[in-house]
């Protein structure tokens, strides 16, 4: 139970973040309102070994080349006289920081000629030890006719990775020999080991750079043990609907409203 508290304490971003950042009431949608850049926000708390830390792209921002940014610090961001203006290079040359740029590489994306192909759905993504519901990693359509349809596009991992709607999440492995390694996980898709070596003896939170082109993300929270009461309360909303797209006449707070939506 003081894990799943904690998980879900770090499913919100930090009050600290960069200068062109906004975030909603919740601290859990983070939008740059300005620029390309100083879009730097952080996990309210470390992550937990084996706690991925999962946002969902919003919103895209046309002129701008370059894509989300994401990856882990031992900087306890109240520590930063200033933020810096970029992940890359600023805050990684502060040491003890590993970030990545999430491009269309990172993602089995399909090559122009090729058909998609659906790959065997796991109801579970493996990490080391780590169990993870692969359901909540995965991007979803907005509520409407066809999302069914769309969010079994999503299932097979189509979209090149910075897309609207795909989930970008990070997490730390802890390793036999007393280090980590840092995951970088696309709809569901563990990319592999980014980052070895990380020390497991500070904490560690997580690094979102909304960065040029990505203009708006949401932190989608990820239940570990027992479920949270927003968890309990989407799950008997969707049992008494017939579609998501239901959801928005339904007479609810904004807030769960928006939760039972981005599921």
């Amino acid at each position: 139970a003081a894990m799943a508290a904690r998980c879900r304490l770090a499913a919100r971003f930090h009050h600290i973040h960069g200068t062109n950042i906004r975030l909603d009431a919740s601290h859990t949608q983070a939008t740059r309102v300005e620029s390309f850049a100083n879009g730097l926000c952080f996990s309210q708390e470390p992550l937990a070994p084996g706690q991925i830390f999962l946002v969902e792209i919003e919103e895209k921002e046309l002129g701008w080349c370059g894509h989300l940014r994401v990856g882990l610090t031992a900087h306890d961001p109240q520590s930063l006289e200033v933020v810096p203006e970029y992940s890359l290079p600023d805050l990684v040359n502060l040491g003890d920081t590993w970030v990545f740029a999430i491009t269309r590489s990172h993602n089995r994306a399909v090559v122009e000629g090729e058909e998609a192909q659906a790959r065997p759905w796991e109801p579970f993504l493996l990490i080391a030890r780590v169990r993870i519901p692969r359901d909540t990693l995965v991007g979803r359509s907005r509520p409407g006719r066809y999302s069914h349809i769309l969010d079994d596009l999503y299932k097979m991992n189509v979209l090149p990775a910075p897309a609207r709607r795909s989930r970008i999440g990070v997490l730390y492995a802890p390793q036999p020999d007393g280090t980590a390694d840092m995951h970088i996980v696309i709809n569901g898709e563990d990319m592999g080991p980014s980052a070895r070596g990380l020390p497991t003896t500070r904490p560690l939170y997580a690094v979102i750079d909304v960065f040029a082109s990505t203009k708006s993300v949401r932190v989608i929270p990820v239940d570990y043990g027992f479920p949270s009461l927003q968890t309990l309360c989407r799950l008997v909303i969707q049992k008494h609907i017939v579609h998501r797209l239901a959801i928005e006449g339904l007479d609810l707070p904004p807030l769960l409203k928006s939760f039972c939506q981005h599921e």
